[in-house]
């Protein structure tokens, strides 16, 4: 992502943006971080602008998404070093990841069910839905956010995705 001038007046829509958020539930933590990044970045700004303009729920609910998973990315603070994964192993890998997320949405379905998760991390709703419901690698803030609002440790959910 590149950092762009952003002009005053693309400012004041994104807290207008962000007022209207507020209002739509969106959690504070979550628009705060957003309407910052928005103030740097072109694209959140271009998001921003995308979801004030889209009527049906469940696009702006993709558009929250992508926004969070921005957010994300951008506040990550650990590197990385990257993994060779071997071709023959992605469906082995795949499988291992759905396994995963099914078990934890089953335990975050005893602990209150999405929603309650959602308000407990301050996560938007539709971004712990796409966590779920994709076939994707989790990202570890996401993942320690989940285990500290279900009172797992880092190590168990560490051991319950390593299986």
């Amino acid at each position: 992502m590149r950092a762009s001038q952003i002009k005053p007046d693309d400012k004041v829509a994104v807290m207008e943006i962000a007022t209207k958020m507020r209002g739509a539930g969106l959690p504070n933590v979550f628009i705060a971080s957003a309407a910052e990044m928005a103030f740097q970045f072109e694209g959140v700004l271009d998001l921003f602008l995308m979801w004030n303009d889209e009527p049906q729920q469940s696009e702006r609910d993709e558009i929250i998404a992508d926004i969070q998973e921005l957010v994300e990315d951008y506040n990550q603070k650990e590197l990385v070093e990257a993994v060779y994964v071997r071709f023959d192993d992605l469906e082995t890998i795949g499988k291992d990841i759905r396994a995963f997320k099914d078990n934890l949405r089953a335990l975050v379905d005893k602990h209150g069910g999405l929603t309650q998760l959602a308000q407990k991390i301050e996560v938007p709703q539709p971004s712990l839905s796409r966590f779920f419901n994709s076939g994707s690698m989790p990202r570890r803030n996401t993942l320690n956010k989940i285990a500290k609002a279900l009172g797992l440790s880092k190590i168990q959910i560490a051991t319950e995705y390593s299986k």
